[in-house]
Parts: structure tokens; C-alpha cells; sequence
């Protein structure tokens, strides 16, 4: 059952608003400043449940699912350490924003793939604090994310162009490859 909160009307107008320029580049550029915009100003505040970690990996909560654009807002969870392996967004653009403690991100580039293996090589990491946000467009769609804070969790909240239910994680193989493999993703109603 959706709760609502307070701030969650702006919220959503912002991003349907950002969603109305039609073109990835414009959107998630849009997306990037309001978004950043809405974290520092506070007016949106988050629902309780959000800043709730689970100890046993980062928890993705379900914000909003637009009906009219398709886009989907989930705020995930970071407990101290916790991160992703390296993985991809499926096809979709998105836009991330750092609204509580900070992660690091590691953008990946795709060199190749060859029978169910890929090999990436890691760029510059970036330390995403507080109003920090980002934007992947594919085919640059490759990063991992981890909470390197030992003692604070982190949240985030991630605009997706539509419902992202799986995507590909790469676990080492060997050197600079890595194995794909597919994962079902699931948020629970924050």
C-alpha cells in the first residue's frame, strides 16, 4: 500500500516534467540539476522506511511508478560497506542522486563480450556526496556503487525510464573479464 509523504507531489512533477523533453540527453541532464535541486532545498522528505537498512544486502524501495510516462523512482538503502558487483540498467536510462551519506561509483567500460564472458576496464571513481547525482545512458550503462562509510548507511534515489525488474551482474572471471550472468530485481512499496 502506497503511503504518501511529504514533498512527494514536487517530487513527481519535477521528474514528469524533466520526462516531457523526450530525448535521454535532455532528461537525464534535467533530471540531474532538479534532482540535486529537490535534494538541498529538503523539501522532499523521504518516507521513514527509506532510511531503514537491511543488514543482509542494500534494499531497493518503490517510490513512484508513473502510469503516464512509465518511469520508475526507487530509493535504495546502503548499509556501511555494502555495494554492487558490476552491472548494467538493462537498456534504460537513469538518473541517481545521493540523498543521505555519500557512495562511490565506479563507471565500467564494455571492451567485449565473448561466450557469456565480458571484459570491462574501470574509470575514474568517483566519491558521490550528499546532492551528488549522475546519469547513465546506454551504452554507458556499467558501473558499481558501494557505501564505504563504516559506520553511516547511505541512501540514493534512482529515476529509471521505466520499471527496472532484472538487469546483467558480472562476477571476476579472470583478469579483466568477467561472467554475465542475469539478476531479478524487487523493490518493496516504501
Amino acid at each position: 500500500m502506497h503511503h504518501p509523504f511529504p514533498g512527494e507531489a514536487e517530487l513527481i512533477a519535477t521528474i514528469d516534467e524533466a520526462v516531457s523533453l523526450g530525448h535521454a540527453h535532455a532528461i537525464t541532464g534535467e533530471l540531474s540539476r532538479s534532482l540535486s535541486r529537490l535534494i538541498a532545498e529538503q523539501r522532499v522528505q523521504l518516507p521513514a522506511a527509506v532510511f531503514e537498512a537491511d543488514e543482509s544486502h542494500y534494499a531497493r524501495r518503490l517510490l513512484h511508478q508513473s502510469d503516464r510516462h512509465g518511469y520508475c523512482v526507487i530509493a535504495m538503502t546502503w548499509a556501511p560497506g555494502q555495494g554492487t558487483p558490476i552491472h548494467d540498467h538493462a537498456g534504460l536510462w537513469c538518473v541517481e542522486g545521493v540523498w543521505r551519506g555519500a557512495l562511490e561509483v565506479t563507471p565500467y567500460d564494455l571492451l567485449e563480450e565473448v561466450d557469456g564472458e565480458a571484459r570491462f576496464r574501470p574509470q575514474k571513481t568517483i566519491h558521490a556526496g550528499c546532492g551528488s547525482t549522475g546519469s547513465l545512458i546506454p551504452p554507458f550503462e556499467y558501473h558499481t556503487i558501494r557505501n564505504t562509510d563504516p559506520s553511516a548507511i547511505a541512501v540514493s534515489v534512482h529515476v529509471y525510464s521505466q520499471a527496472m525488474n532484472r538487469c546483467a551482474v558480472f562476477e571476476p572471471s579472470h583478469g579483466e573479464w568477467h561472467r554475465r550472468r542475469e539478476r531479478v530485481l524487487q523493490a518493496v512499496e516504501a
